[in-house]
């Protein structure tokens, strides 16, 4: 069972102006003065009131751009003084900490190659003992919560008070439209044991394309999320890392502008104000995991039938259909589901499990 945190409200941070979202937002790797002084002169224009940029970069592979180290410092200390931005930047180890430290950065992350490693965590917690820091945590690359709380409980334990989360999705071996699998699902459940933590989301990684940050973002504030850290270049074209995921400071504009709605609890809709909204939120999340689960036993269904078909051996097999709905009726008691409910769907469910196995034995199956 995870610990309680002790957590200073956003709002106390001084970073964030309200309401919603509170953006956080740069390039995703500092190349040059010239460069970050552009964007974060576009992005100040546009209401950006604190500037991201990585200093250093963790790559897969060796031989790629891993940033400028310490000397993108100075720049970021060149954007506070030109345009009054709090700046940002990831931090992976205890040395990282002290040069931010020694530099005037305002706020740290962790990035999610760093959260699913207690050993780094803890080095990075020791670091920022005794500091009024704000670090926010990304997601680990595993869609694992304990892995993400425990990192929080080191930083907190370590006197982090201004604490806050990333999503920015799960890496996953499944081919899918996103870089990364959004599992909102978890993402929930994290805001359901510590509703106070402060919640953004990074469309930018959970997306890897500029398509879709506009989604991603629009189920992240349905969700009650209160923000976004997005990725912004003054020329992405020419970025050195991530270049397709990276906005201009004028689409940001455009996006937060016009293509996004938060919804607030307040208001003359009463449905929100009672806060139906972000259930029904959690609700599309839950339902879509209900279909992926739906599909995985089907697929199963389908691999059963092919092992009937080569064992001569009938769909239908009454006995184990029985067992299986009494289980269920008597599970379903323990969640407070009623017989009829539960005997209803699992018998659909049944039904459309015993015409795909027709269809394989038949030879009409959709390839």
């Amino acid at each position: 069972m995870a610990a309680s945190l002790e957590l200073t409200p956003i709002t106390e941070w001084g970073y964030f102006t309200l309401p919603r979202p509170m953006v956080i937002a740069g390039p995703c790797s500092a190349e040059s003065e010239e460069q970050v002084m552009e964007t974060a002169k576009g992005l100040s224009e546009v209401g950006i009131h604190v500037f991201r940029a990585g200093i250093w970069k963790p790559r897969t592979h060796p031989g790629c751009f891993e940033g400028v180290g310490t000397p993108g410092l100075k720049w970021l200390q060149k954007v506070k003084a030109e345009y009054g931005m709090k700046v940002a930047t990831e931090v992976a180890s205890e040395r990282h900490v002290y040069e931010c430290l020694k530099y005037g950065v305002d706020l740290v992350w962790l990035g999610a190659r760093t959260t699913a490693n207690p050993f780094l965590v803890q080095e990075i917690a020791d670091a920022l003992k005794d500091t009024d820091i704000p670090v926010l945590v990304k997601n680990p690359v595993n869609p694992d919560l304990d892995l993400w709380i425990g990192a929080l409980e080191r930083l907190n334990r370590a006197g982090v008070k201004k604490l806050g989360v990333i999503h920015r999705g799960f890496s996953s071996s499944e081919k899918m439209p996103t870089r990364n699998d959004p599992s909102w699902s978890i993402a929930v459940e994290l805001r359901r044991r510590f509703p106070d933590l402060p919640f953004f989301t990074d469309p930018s990684h959970m997306g890897g394309s500029k398509e879709f940050i506009q989604p991603l973002s629009q189920r992240s504030l349905d969700l009650g999320f209160e923000g976004l850290m997005i990725e912004s270049h003054c020329n992405p074209s020419v970025a050195l890392s991530d270049a397709k995921q990276q906005l201009t400071p004028a689409e940001i504009n455009e996006l937060l502008s016009n293509q996004i709605k938060v919804r607030e609890k307040g208001g003359d809709d009463m449905s929100f104000k009672e806060g139906i909204g972000p259930l029904r939120a959690q609700i599309d999340v839950i339902d879509e995991n209900i279909l992926y689960i739906l599909k995985q036993r089907m697929s199963i269904c389908r691999k059963i039938g092919e092992y009937k078909k080569a064992h001569n051996v009938a769909i239908l097999q009454t006995n184990r259909w029985d067992s299986i709905l009494s289980k269920m009726v008597e599970a379903g008691k323990k969640f407070d589901l009623s017989e009829e409910f539960v005997t209803e769907v699992f018998t659909a469910i049944h039904e459309a499990s015993v015409q795909a196995q027709n269809e394989i034995l038949s030879g009409s199956a959709k390839e």
